[in-house]
């Protein structure tokens, strides 16, 4: 995933560049509101899935960069600053910015945000399940061989026989199914689902993934990469596939 990441100060750059690429993040650095809009003009790039905006820039302020933003594309923006008040950021959110983080911010909270406002414009072709027919009957479910995952009710089938799974389950089993194939770092996985940079939090992740593989009765639904992540990989035919490494 690329991120648009407009910051004046080269140190601070840096620093959060380097972060967002240990987390799976292709970063792109602007120092100005120019150069930001220059970067978001259509190319043979892939485009960027987040723009993260400081508003503190050299050559115009944020709030107008992201208001030049919005007339040229629909690339979510997130806004950092140290403007903690109520009126500025009804003002950026009334501008068009899709979320909006007061320094200084948590790590884990920041990812969060990135990958929540990236998910609300990710079509169905992308995650790489087919739009239904009829969205409103299909209830954004999401068919993965044998497996039905029914977002909006948060219910999941194996062969039409209901398999209860506990909260933190359903979640990971949604995150890794709206993107079958990709693989999501253990980083990723864990500020999405657990909304945490916490690194104790990945042996609790590697529990959950085991009892997804014993529920659903699929070892192989959930890939190990190893080194990496996790990946979600739908079998050829409905029935349970071997033992994951």
């Amino acid at each position: 995933m690329r991120l648009l990441l407009v910051e004046d100060d080269d140190h601070v750059a840096a620093a959060l560049s380097a972060v967002l690429a240990r987390h799976g993040l292709a970063v792109v650095h602007a120092r100005s509101g120019e150069e930001a809009l220059k970067a978001l003009l259509p190319d043979d790039a892939e485009p960027f899935a987040v723009v993260l905006l400081d508003l503190g820039l050299p050559d115009q302020d944020g709030f107008e960069v992201c208001g030049r933003i919005r007339k040229i594309c629909a690339t979510p923006v997130i806004m950092v600053t140290a403007r903690a008040d109520v009126r500025s950021r009804i003002h950026g959110l009334n501008l068009g910015a899709d979320d909006y983080v007061v320094k200084p911010y948590d790590t884990g909270e920041l990812l969060a945000r990135i990958h929540a406002v990236s998910r609300r414009t990710v079509s169905p072709s992308e995650r790489g399940a087919e739009p239904p027919a009829d969205e409103s009957a299909a209830g954004h479910a999401l068919h993965l061989g044998a497996v039905t995952v029914e977002l909006p009710t948060r219910q999941v089938s194996v062969d039409g026989t209901a398999v209860p799974l506990t909260r933190k389950e359903f979640d990971l089993l949604a995150l890794l199914a709206q993107r079958p194939g990709v693989v999501f770092r253990r980083e990723q996985i864990i500020s999405e689902v657990w909304r945490t940079s916490w690194e104790g939090t990945g042996r609790t992740l590697e529990v959950h993934v085991a009892s997804l593989r014993a529920k659903l009765r699929m070892p192989a639904l959930i890939e190990t990469v190893r080194g990496v992540g996790y990946r979600l990989v739908v079998p050829a035919s409905g029935r349970p596939a071997s033992p994951a490494s």
